[in-house]
């Protein structure tokens, strides 16, 4: 689980960092990177998420040993 976590955590301090150095204004920008970095995230996210619940199906399920589609999407330009 704490693995999990830490990628939320990474997210959550690359947010954080942009909301604390660009005070002026209502809105802020990202950079290409930036959102490329928040994007690898919640892909591992989702993939280690979707794998630990695929693993942890009860041995009853018909979706137990199931392949996951854990496809990465791109981004829009």
């Amino acid at each position: 689980m704490m693995r999990h976590l830490s990628s939320l955590k990474v997210i959550s301090r690359l947010l954080g960092h942009e909301l604390h150095s660009q005070t002026a204004g209502k809105s802020i920008t990202l950079s290409r990177e930036e959102v490329l970095e928040i994007q690898t995230s919640l892909d591992i996210f989702i993939e280690e998420a979707t794998r630990k619940a695929g693993g942890s199906a009860s041995a009853g399920s018909p979706n137990r040993g199931a392949a996951v589609d854990t496809t990465l999407v791109p981004t829009r330009n």
